[in-house]
């Protein structure tokens, strides 16, 4: 694949573009100011409990008040699962806090190359409205960015890869979708783009 025969890359986010850095010590310690006293174990648990959670339900974030309510909602599956009564409300502000994203190594090394190839750019991602906000914090402003919340549906669903093409002008076939799950590269497929398996620098190095 050359780049010549692209118009356009879109990139998606979590576990291509950017990692999550681990939460439990913040949640731990955000949770024992709440009187919620438990050992990092514990919350590591419930926090898988409330990642599988949040996963099925990260396109329900749409707008400000629908992603309150899912954080708050994601909150209280851990404090369930913590046997824990605090009202969720008093834990979202800690809880967002405690998500802190971070760009894989060479992530924003292989951006700026695709740039440098005057590739239209986008993230396409199962990922509710506030992924720009997060993007935007790691400087990665200016790239178009598109979420399941605001296509309507999740990978693998085509939707999301559709409304991305849309925004950037660019036909299926002249698109190419670096991903690092099987929703990724049936929902670029279902689309009509072509696919690379992430690390995004291994994809990059395709174009050749």
């Amino acid at each position: 694949m050359r780049p010549a025969d692209l118009d356009a890359v879109t990139i998606d986010a979590y576990g291509t573009l950017v990692v999550l850095a681990d939460p439990v010590p913040a949640l731990t310690e955000g949770l024992r100011a709440l009187g919620v006293d438990c050992d990092a174990d514990s919350v590591g648990r419930a926090f898988a409990m409330e990642v599988a959670y949040y996963r099925e339900r990260s396109h329900e974030g749409r707008d400000d008040a629908t992603l309150h309510a899912l954080r708050r909602a994601c909150v209280g599956v851990i404090l369930d699962e913590l046997g824990s009564e605090v009202d969720p409300a008093d834990f979202v502000d800690g809880f967002v806090a405690a998500m802190r994203f971070e760009l894989l190594p060479g992530a924003r090394a292989a951006v700026e190359r695709l740039r440098r190839l005057g590739l239209e750019l986008a993230v396409v991602s199962n990922w509710d409205i506030g992924l720009r906000a997060q993007l935007d914090g790691l400087g990665l402003d200016g790239l178009a960015v598109v979420t399941s919340a605001e296509a309507g549906a999740p990978k693998p669903d085509p939707a999301v890869f559709l409304r991305a093409l849309e925004r950037l002008g660019v036909r299926p076939e002249r698109a190419l979708h670096v991903g690092d799950s099987d929703a990724d590269e049936e929902g670029a497929n279902a689309a009509g783009m072509q696919f690379a398996p992430a690390p995004l620098e291994r994809a990059l190095e395709a174009l050749a």
